[in-house]
């Protein structure tokens, strides 16, 4: 196996992997159910397994939560503003309507608007809402309850040489039932606390489910020239959550429905997290510690424009007169950064979808992090990276280069018995294999060195795509956008520079004409479909070439003159 020929099946490869993975996206806009299908908001309280049978109440049956509102439903609203958010609150439910990350621009250029997480547009609806449903009284502090504030201020910001800033808000009722619902935002953090007190000051015991959910309308599918050079096209956006048994799951908006019916988990789960993913970013709710949900998904709203759910139902509280509770949620809205999301819960990271090759790409993840710690570039970093896989596979690859070197030393040879033998395939193939006997040349010892760096590719063009640590992270000069193609093709013509002169190199016995002139064509297709791929991913294919480039030459030097002179063709 020669270089030119793993460069040849690696590119093949990721080539075919990556337009299978964008084939088997389903469209950004989800089927709608089937026409016969309510797109409900299911479960109910008394459909969830979880809670217990209804209890006796003045009230006609069990409620379902409400209606969801729409973007018209907005009450009035407050802002509140940190280092790193721009949040605007409804104080319908107090649910999160705006979040604008602050140090997150859109692009990489001067006067880009910044990354707006969630947003109650009417084209890219996304809110945050949470809330608590009662069978014992006739109104409740749900996500359609208006609070208020408690100094009427419509503007919060964490002022200079503040940690953390709180806002309250309250919800009052006749009966003597108050909810107090507490925003906690530190300095730094995409971490929002929602810290929640009831209060039953009446005469009548008070019975309530808190719940937590995210509704969204799915985006609008990406640019008609998106293919799988475009991560936005082919990531992962849909719904997740986090509990044992079955640790993570997720799945796409596409996937809500098979046959017409929803998919909902509706399973409870201790001490987890449920959420929706998108492409660097990441909402999702954690439930108070210790709480046990029931989560699950739906649809509201016409066929034609559903909104999509997650949600997660806690069961029953019961206050008696003169008796309060408090629990507190999180709320993480932000980028999908590995090390602080582990830090809120230890399987949040999970969120980052590397794909089939998680297995490979954590840990490359790991060693590159490490890297760029020492060295503080992300570009040096990938330069390192390759430097150590290379360090790690040097005995492996010294085997494929030495053969190859010494494949080159006898290509004369193989000359002169092709031309000896003519069109006769199989006298010239026994004399071929006598003649690798003879000078003890293995010629599948190459095969392992070259599998190798074809999942070791995949992995790190995922975590290239997919970590947002990389996002628009420069390397030098020109290069100031890892993530984004080389605006100007350095790095692409430097790749078809190395891989042509790797293929000089490279022996190719054996060899009929048409095939060669087919490989001489191969650096300069390569080149043209690396133009478009991230740069980082180019910087590292160029960094393994060059260094294989090297290593081969040192080889050929070393092996390739033991051979002998052609004999004379008869």
């Amino acid at each position: 196996m020669n270089q030119t020929r793993t460069f040849l099946l690696i590119a093949w490869l990721a080539v075919a992997f990556l337009l299978f993975q964008q084939w088997q996206t389903p469209a950004s806009t989800p089927p709608t159910p089937a026409a016969n299908t309510p797109a409900t908001l299911a479960p109910t309280p008394a459909a969830v397994g979880a809670l217990p049978a209804l209890p006796a109440a003045p009230m006609a049956g069990a409620p379902a939560l409400p209606a969801l509102p729409t973007a018209a439903s907005t009450a009035q609203t407050v802002e509140i503003v940190t280092d790193v958010y721009r949040l605007t609150v409804d104080l319908k439910g107090v649910s999160i309507i705006r979040a604008e990350l602050l140090t997150y621009p859109i692009e990489k250029k001067a006067g880009s608007a910044n990354v707006m997480l969630l947003d109650n547009g009417s084209t890219d609806f996304f809110v945050a809402e949470s809330g608590w449903l009662t069978r014992t009284h006739t109104s409740e502090p749900n996500h359609n309850a208006i609070f208020t504030t408690a100094d009427t201020q419509s503007r919060y910001e964490l002022k200079s040489g503040q940690d953390s800033l709180s806002v309250p808000f309250v919800w009052t009722d006749a009966s003597g039932i108050s909810l107090t619902k507490t925003l906690i935002l530190q300095r730094g953090k995409f971490e929002i606390g929602v810290q929640q007190t009831l209060r039953n000051t009446g005469t009548a015991p008070w019975s309530g489910f808190a719940y937590e959910q995210l509704k969204r309308i799915p985006p609008p599918p990406p640019p008609k020239h998106a293919g799988f050079t475009n991560p936005e096209s082919f990531s992962f956006i849909g719904s997740a959550w986090y509990g044992e048994p079955d640790k993570y799951e997720k799945i796409s908006f596409a996937d809500y429905y098979d046959d017409g019916v929803i998919q909902s988990p509706n399973k409870p789960i201790t001490d987890g997290w449920f959420g929706m993913l998108q492409h660097h970013f990441v909402t999702v709710w954690l439930p108070a510690k210790g709480d046990t949900q029931t989560y699950s998904i739906a649809t509201e709203g016409p066929l034609s424009q559903a909104y999509y759910l997650v949600r997660g139902v806690s069961g029953e509280t019961v206050l008696a007169p003169g008796a309060s509770h408090s629990r507190e949620d999180r709320l993480w809205v932000g980028p999908k950064e590995q090390k602080p999301m582990a830090g809120v819960h230890p399987t949040l990271d999970l969120s980052v979808d590397y794909g089939i090759f998680s297995f490979l790409a954590q840990p490359l993840f790991w060693l590159l992090s490490k890297l760029h710690d020492m060295l503080g570039n992300w570009g040096w970093a990938i330069i390192a990276i390759v430097i150590v896989l290379k360090a790690l596979l040097f005995p492996l690859s010294a085997k494929q280069y030495q053969s190859m070197a010494k494949m080159r030393a006898i290509q004369p040879r193989i000359e002169a018995l092709k031309e000896r033998y003519g069109d006769d395939r199989q006298k010239f193939a026994v004399a071929q294999m006598e003649l690798y006997k003879k000078e003890k040349i293995n010629p599948a010892a190459g095969c392992l060195p070259m599998l190798i760096p074809i999942p070791i590719f995949l992995a790190l063009y995922w975590v290239l795509v997919e970590s947002v640590e990389l996002r628009q992270a420069p390397w030098i000069g020109w290069i100031q956008n890892l993530t984004d193609a080389d605006p100007y093709f350095i790095l692409p013509a430097l790749n078809l520079i190395v891989m042509f002169l790797t293929q000089k190199l490279t022996p190719m016995p054996g060899m009929d004409p048409l095939q060669k002139k087919m490989m001489t064509f191969m650096p300069l297709i390569f080149g043209v479909m690396m133009a478009f791929f991230p740069s980082g991913l180019v910087l590292y294919w160029v960094t393994n070439g060059l260094l294989g480039l090297a290593q081969q030459w040192w080889m050929t030097r070393k092996y390739g003159t033991h051979g002998h002179h052609p004999a004379p063709a008869k």
